[in-house]
């Protein structure tokens, strides 16, 4: 028998008669609760844990925030619930996730461009915060609430004049859809004081999937030093200071885990100056990913194995239309493999393969040219760091098959 493969994520999940263990239950035996393959199924105590190391590493001052649009599973945010101080939404479908749960509702934010007069009316009268996109959308927000005699309270998103360096997606420092630009920040905060509204603070986002500390050091720096600017034209001080969050996990080979103590050490040392600057404001991370990006695994079941030319193909009854990240089309340049393993034989003699799915399409790729255990028919397929963007990320209906179930478990 092998060890355990260097891919398997083994600081994470554990093995028991060579099979994974998801909950504290061996693939083979979920598959079977489930009574069917594919299935998304997310660990609920690791999720936990994730928070609590948080917890335990920031300072006390700093709000968590999980943002929805990373998994918007109604479970999993009710189990978030009582971990995080706020969610961060995207859409009315996660609006109504949100408000079904006992979140304070000015402890839920929207943000998004092009948000819809529906859905702008509809966060208006649920009371939540509104992260205001474009001077556009702050003039019909402001018509919104005299239509219905209410003031809503809003932030301003700010795009930065800055970017978070190596960060896997930038969301910031250029022209962006995201926000308002800073320079142009000022004006819209003059006109916000001729309107109906109430002015909440700012949300300054500037990238995601981040695996370096000192980026991380360096856009909390600056983040910080442009609130304080605009704060100076702003029509009262904010009670609220988002500074995004952009924490990454480790997908692909040579992926270095994101050191946190560090961006902590940073935070502790900015906090004084914040408390002075802005001392009405709550400060706030906001993460998704990296709540429960790791907490979450992609199961499948090989159909048909075939050998083509000399190599080795696993075809799998799920694919791209369940998890479209894993296949490398949700914005990977150069296609890499997510951490796989047979999850009913973890360790064995191995062979290298390609897993694919039952799209037409050479797309629908799991795994390409990588060493696993020798899978057979009826094998399962477990593709690791999949509790985020996952199936809510994917073309669900192309070609029509069945939909993916989740569980958390």
């Amino acid at each position: 028998m092998k060890s355990i493969p260097q891919h398997i994520p083994m600081d994470q999940f554990e093995v028991q008669n060579n099979s994974l263990l998801i909950g504290g239950i061996e693939i083979p035996q979920l598959a079977e609760q489930i009574g069917q393959t594919p299935f998304y199924a997310y660990d609920r105590q690791l999720i936990k844990n994730r928070v609590q190391s948080l917890r335990d590493t920031l300072p006390t001052d700093i709000h968590l925030h999980y943002a929805i649009k990373a998994n918007p599973m109604p479970a999993l945010v009710q189990l978030m619930t009582n971990l995080v101080d706020g969610f961060d939404l995207a859409s009315a479908g996660e609006m109504k996730t949100a408000l079904d749960t006992e979140m304070a509702r000015q402890h839920i934010s929207f943000a998004g461009p092009g948000k819809t007069d529906k859905e702008l009316r509809q966060a208006i009268a649920a009371a939540i915060v509104i992260n205001i996109e474009s001077d556009h959308e702050m003039e019909r927000i402001a018509k919104f609430a005299s239509e219905m005699n209410l003031t809503p309270k809003v932030a301003i998103r700010v795009n930065p004049d800055f970017e978070l360096k190596a960060s896997g997606m930038k969301m910031s420092g250029g022209p962006k859809q995201f926000g308002i630009d800073a320079e142009q920040v000022p004006s819209t905060l003059k006109r916000l004081t001729e309107l109906k509204l109430d002015f909440y603070g700012f949300h300054i986002f500037s990238g995601s999937q981040n695996l370096n500390a000192d980026s991380i050091i360096d856009a909390h720096n600056k983040t910080f030093e442009l609130a304080y600017r605009l704060t100076e034209f702003a029509p009262r001080a904010p009670r609220l200071l988002n500074i995004g969050g952009g924490f990454g996990i480790p997908y692909f080979p040579g992926d270095t885990r994101l050191t946190i103590q560090p961006i902590a050490d940073n935070l502790t040392r900015l906090l004084p100056a914040v408390k002075n600057k802005l001392p009405e404001a709550e400060i706030v991370i906001e993460l998704g990913r990296y709540l429960v990006g790791e907490a979450g695994v992609y199961v499948c079941k090989v159909i048909d194995k075939k050998i083509s030319r000399g190599e080795t193909f696993l075809i799998s009854d799920g694919g791209l239309h369940h998890h479209l990240a894993a296949s490398g089309n949700f914005g990977q340049v150069i296609r890499k493999n997510y951490p796989t393993c047979i999850g009913n034989k973890v360790t064995g003699e191995q062979a290298q393969v390609n897993v694919v799915g039952p799209l037409c399409t050479p797309l629908d790729i799991l795994a390409n040219k990588m060493t696993l255990t020798q899978a057979e028919v009826g094998d399962l397929v477990v593709v690791f760091q999949s509790g985020a963007y996952g199936y809510t990320a994917s073309p669900e209906k192309f070609l029509s098959h069945p939909p993916v179930i989740e569980v958390l478990v």
